[in-house]
């Protein structure tokens, strides 16, 4: 008898002691008093800054808008790593809820079914009425919509003002031509950051160079174009005589730094280039450099950047999902972020910072005349094989025509598949 009692008595002391540890857990207190709360959990790639306002502001006000929901936020490093992960656990159909993911991912992921239609919910063609139309162009396929932009960015010229200065000149050349006769003039330095698509692109577009045709179907015939050749020659030409730093081919040299008090006329650059100083840091950038959209006398010059908001395959909380994505890319959520120097995608949306708005504008002005990475599924296959044409090129193995008619001979098999 004795021994029943203690072991009644330990039982009752190991219940009481549970119960203290839940009453500690806050999250456990809510699922007991309300058990419909749902959570959802949110992958990120938000900078410490954006972390910061997504964790103190937008979640807190998201889920007092949405009583019912939790969010659950997970915060990665945006590198091939997550996306392998990704694409791992949608086949496995263990998705977290929603991800911010790259917008040359979702042509990837869209395409090879491992994303959710959002043409399904009541008020999708409500939500994407308010939002940038080309910023939405990479989630569409065959006929349904796969992800909704939360912001947006490209990449302007940002020139060295002293420099141009020395060259008596009040403002930027109007042609990249211009551009590349005054650094071989002056014997300025061109800060071209790679070889990849997303670095050369615009200088080449810039010049009067093309990827693709406009239905991204086929890359011979402009991606070997005469024009696309003559502007790859330049570049090369420039990196020959010692204008565009040698450690291009593994990646490029300090650019920020140069074009703000060294020798580099020009880099590209998206409004990070900005957005990450404060104080005496941000007035040095600002008044030692001009941004301006690159020349688009050929057409569009500004490549498309930025992050979508998608439901993967797999995930539990669809529906909730739904509302967390239409809060972040609602106007208050939009105007919030802009804080950090993201571009809204919401039209709606003002950046209400004076010197904030003053370091956007040139690149809200860029993305009138802008381009898209060709929004495919085999997208990271195409920039490997761009890129190591272009290191061939600028090492001196090929010719420009040569690689570039070998580069384009070889997407054009991928887009084929």
């Amino acid at each position: 008898m004795k021994r029943f009692l203690c072991f009644f008595v330990i039982i009752v002391m190991l219940t009481a002691c549970n119960r203290n540890s839940i009453i500690t857990d806050p999250e456990a207190v809510e699922k007991l008093n309300n058990p419909q709360t749902r959570t959802i959990e949110f992958w990120h790639t938000y900078s410490d800054e954006e972390t910061h306002l997504l964790e103190q502001e937008l979640i807190p006000a998201f889920e007092k808008q949405n009583p019912g929901i939790r969010v659950h936020p997970v915060r990665h490093a945006n590198n091939i790593e997550l996306k392998y992960t990704l694409i791992a656990k949608a086949s496995a159909n263990r998705s977290p809820d929603v991800v911010r993911m790259d917008v040359a991912w979702v042509p990837e992921f869209s395409q090879s079914g491992l994303l959710t239609p959002l043409n399904g919910f009541h008020d999708f063609e409500s939500v994407v009425s308010l939002l940038q139309s080309s910023a939405g162009l990479v989630g569409y396929y065959e006929g349904f919509n796969y992800s909704l932009p939360v912001n947006i960015n490209t990449k302007v010229a940002i020139y060295n003002r002293s420099l141009l200065t020395q060259a008596g000149l009040s403002s930027p050349p109007e042609r990249f031509e211009e551009v590349i006769k005054l650094a071989r003039k002056e014997r300025y330095m061109i800060g071209l950051g790679g070889l990849d698509t997303w670095k050369t692109l615009p200088c080449i577009y810039a010049l009067g160079g093309k990827m693709t045709d406009d239905q991204y179907k086929q890359a011979t015939g402009y991606l070997n174009s005469k024009a696309t050749v003559h502007a790859v020659e330049e570049l090369v030409s420039l990196y020959q005589e010692q204008l565009i730093d040698r450690t291009v081919v593994n990646g490029g040299g300090d650019n920020w730094e140069g074009v703000k008090s060294g020798n580099i006329l020009v880099t590209d650059e998206g409004p990070w280039f900005y957005s990450v100083f404060q104080g005496d840091e941000l007035s040095r950038a600002l008044n030692s450099t001009i941004a301006v959209p690159f020349p688009h006398e050929f057409g569009p010059s500004s490549i498309v950047g930025g992050e979508d908001l998608v439901i993967p395959k797999g995930a539990k909380q669809p529906e909730e999902a739904w509302e967390f994505m239409k809060f972040m890319t609602s106007k208050p959520s939009q105007e919030i972020m802009a804080q950090t120097g993201l571009i809204p995608t919401n039209r709606e949306a003002k950046v209400k910072n004076a010197a904030l708005g003053s370091i956007i504008r040139p690149y809200e002005e860029a993305l009138n005349n802008s381009f898209l990475r060709p929004p495919v599924k085999a997208w990271s296959q195409i920039d490997e094989i761009y890129t190591s044409y272009m290191t061939r090129i600028f090492q001196g193995e090929l010719s420009a025509e040569e690689g570039l008619t070998k580069a384009a001979s070889e997407i054009d098999i991928v887009l084929e598949r």
